[in-house]
């Protein structure tokens, strides 16, 4: 061992090869419980869910136990919250454990409040530090690991701190406690050592993911393929990662789930593996798709020509060429298929359905052609494509500089005023459409908040900047909904929104 280095570290060289990107969390935890180095009395481990807290806890502990010699010893009991129904469960198997740690073939006393616990307690580690007076090892140290005690039940705000005052009346006793988000003054002690577990970044998440490459795929050397599971891992993360997927065993379910539709253009020869961006293209509909995030207990119906997806239970078996072939093999037309999860223009009632047409106009429409488009005071009629040309004045056509289309670059902001007005034009145009009087769409009414609110909940409207009015007409506003979308939803109520926009 390094003069340099902490004791206990060379006990983890296995830990820190099965759990990557958590070197810096081991070897603290490894230097704060080990008896030769700096050992704590009380360390709170935070962080979010799924980001190998209990793992490592329980790791490091029962290395440091197994490496005892003779001039220490050390033993750790792990207590979790989730398997308690009571706080008297909780006392009474906490006491359980350690008496199976220590070897004690006795009965668990009954313990009502923590003032038994700490009475019980106190007596079997007394007796256990005793021994150390004529046999050897004379150093001993007990870890006790409440893991989740944010969430015991019948548990008082003063729990925590309870027990965090046994490890001053037990002098060999340090106290663990696994909590996702400690409340300020957690222990209420200042005597604290906190071990945070952040979430994995993208580049930890792939490099976790990376150690488990999926089998080769034809025509495809194992390097081709670990290489383009790399790169597929990274764009899961960029799609799915930041808004549903936020966990290490969500995003590896959800690759495992992507990968075979993601390949099945290779299999089938159509696409080479160095095509990424035509994979992505060819693949973007189950990208979107939320069947494979949340799967459900009801299968998804497969559509004639489009990959089927694999059931539920099929995701964990880690078959990756299986599930491939699976894919290509539950190909079976339908005659009618269920509408998809995701289709707006089936999910929301008219109302909404207009205000997000209005809304994606607003956001891609320059202001400078509202009234030529959406007004009637001079021409009588709306004045959709074909008509805004005919206004303007000629200009030479430009053959050196390519613009964009409007519906290809990103939303942008606009006021809830002229968003009213738009929809107001939209209305109008709907009602001719469907035979109603215009006298009826004309207006603001209860439809219209209710629309509002319920795009507002849904995350398809967001609004830009504080404030709690929804319909302030002076508030700004971003829509979130795709091109595809809009013209879906479009057509669904007989408006063609090519129409309206202005290239």
């Amino acid at each position: 061992m390094s003069i340099f280095q902490a004791p206990g570290l060379e006990l983890m060289q296995d830990l820190l090869q099965s759990h990557p990107c958590r070197s810096l969390q081991i070897e603290t935890l490894a230097t704060l419980l080990h008896p030769n180095a700096a050992i704590a009395r009380n360390i709170v481990v935070y962080g979010p869910e799924a980001s190998g807290k209990s793992a490592i806890v329980e790791g490091v502990v029962s290395r440091i136990s197994q490496a005892s010699d003779d001039e220490w010893m050390f033993k750790c009991a792990i207590v979790k919250s989730v398997q308690c129904i009571t706080l008297r469960h909780m006392f009474e198997r906490s006491l359980a454990l350690i008496q199976e740690a220590l070897g004690i073939q006795e009965k668990v006393p009954r313990c009502d409040n923590l003032a038994q616990f700490t009475s019980e307690l106190s007596q079997i580690l007394g007796m256990w530090t005793a021994e150390g007076a004529d046999v050897r090892p004379a150093r001993r140290h007990f870890a006790l690991v409440f893991d989740g005690i944010q969430g015991q039940r019948e548990a008082t705000g003063t729990l925590a701190a309870g027990l965090a005052r046994l490890a001053e009346i037990v002098p060999c006793l340090v106290c663990v406690f696994i909590a996702p988000v400690p409340p300020p003054s957690f222990l209420r002690t200042t005597t604290v050592l906190n071990v945070h577990f952040p979430n994995y970044a993208k580049h930890e998440f792939v490099k976790i993911l990376a150690l488990s490459t999926p089998p080769s795929i034809a025509d495809l050397s194992d390097q081709e393929t670990h290489d383009l599971w790399i790169r597929f891992c990274g764009t899961v993360h960029d799609s799915l990662a930041k808004a549903a997927i936020r966990t290490l065993p969500l995003l590896r379910s959800s690759c495992e789930r992507l990968w075979p539709l993601f390949v099945a253009p290779i299999e089938l020869g159509t696409h080479d593996a160095k095509e990424f961006s035509k994979l992505l293209i060819a693949a973007r509909m189950h990208f979107q798709d939320e069947a494979l995030i949340n799967p459900s207990l009801v299968s998804a119906q497969p559509i004639l020509t489009k990959p089927a997806i694999l059931p539920f239970t099929e995701v964990f078996t880690g078959d990756f060429a299986a599930s491939s072939s699976s894919v290509l093999a539950t190909t079976t037309p339908t005659s009618d298929p269920m509408p998809s999860k995701k289709d707006l223009a089936v999910l929301l009632p008219t109302m909404p359905r207009l205000i997000l047409i209005a809304a994606y106009l607003a956001s891609h429409n320059p202001v400078r052609h509202d009234i030529t488009v959406f007004s009637t005071f001079h021409h009588g009629k709306k004045k959709k494509r074909g008509g805004l040309a005919s206004t303007l004045p000629q200009r030479a056509p430009r053959s050196k500089h390519r613009k964009i289309a409007r519906k290809l670059l990103g939303a942008h902001s606009f006021v809830m005023e002229r968003m009213m007005a738009i929809l107001a034009a939209v209305r109008s145009e709907w009602a001719a459409a469907v035979g109603l009087p215009v006298q009826q769409t004309t207006g603001i009414d209860g439809d219209i908040g209710l629309a509002m609110a319920t795009l507002t909940s849904l995350r398809l409207l967001v609004r830009v900047g504080a404030g709690s009015d929804l319909l302030d007409r002076g508030s700004r506003w971003r829509i979130t909904v795709t091109w595809d979308d809009v013209r879906s939803i479009g057509r669904s109520v007989g408006l063609e929104i090519e129409d309206w926009l202005v290239e």
